[in-house]
């Protein structure tokens, strides 16, 4: 429809509120985000959906035949990840104050960096919100240092895709390691 094209989003529209305003002396966008986290926490840690998105994502054979509708927890763990990019899409056009079709180009291995530097296993079933966090902001503080840096972008690339690699070459060992000693 834009024809690969940006399209501005005028300041008074109040979406661009979500991506540059303050409240309470804190950017909106990080208060989203604490609020996205701590009810991500309590979701995964205290509640049976938790219990069964972990379940799922270790065995998902063993979750189906203890009765669980998997296919529905699945499509609950869908629409729940589609809100989340949405919501991150509506703060990324507010806080640049256009829309672009390429706005989040390569932000996926930004994001399975910080997941695996954050402990989750990529084989399923370990992970913990505390963990990405962590990871995220890692890999938030090393592309920031390689821009103070100087370095290159094209560059931050490629570091941040050495890093992938170590982190999964460390996940796949550890993970290897406790599933021995189990």
């Amino acid at each position: 429809m834009t024809e690969g094209f940006t399209i501005p989003i005028s300041s008074d529209i109040p979406i661009v509120q979500l991506g540059r305003g303050w409240l309470y002396g804190m950017p909106i966008p990080a208060l989203i985000v604490i609020l996205i986290v701590i009810l991500s926490f309590i979701l995964m840690q205290f509640t049976t959906f938790g219990r069964y998105v972990t379940g799922i994502g270790s065995n998902q054979e063993s979750v189906r035949r203890s009765g669980i509708n998997v296919n529905l927890y699945i499509l609950l763990t869908y629409m729940m990840t589609g809100f989340c990019a949405a919501l991150g899409g509506i703060i990324i056009a507010g806080r640049l104050g256009s829309g672009s079709s390429n706005a989040g180009v390569m932000f996926e291995l930004e994001v399975i960096a910080a997941v695996v530097l954050g402990g989750t296993n990529l084989f399923g079933g370990k992970g913990t919100i505390v963990g990405t966090v962590l990871g995220a902001l890692t890999i938030a503080v090393i592309g920031n240092g390689l821009i103070l840096a100087h370095v290159s972008p094209f560059y931050t690339q490629i570091i941040t895709g050495f890093i992938i690699l170590v982190a999964i070459w460390i996940n796949t060992k550890y993970f290897q390691r406790r599933t021995r000693e189990q």
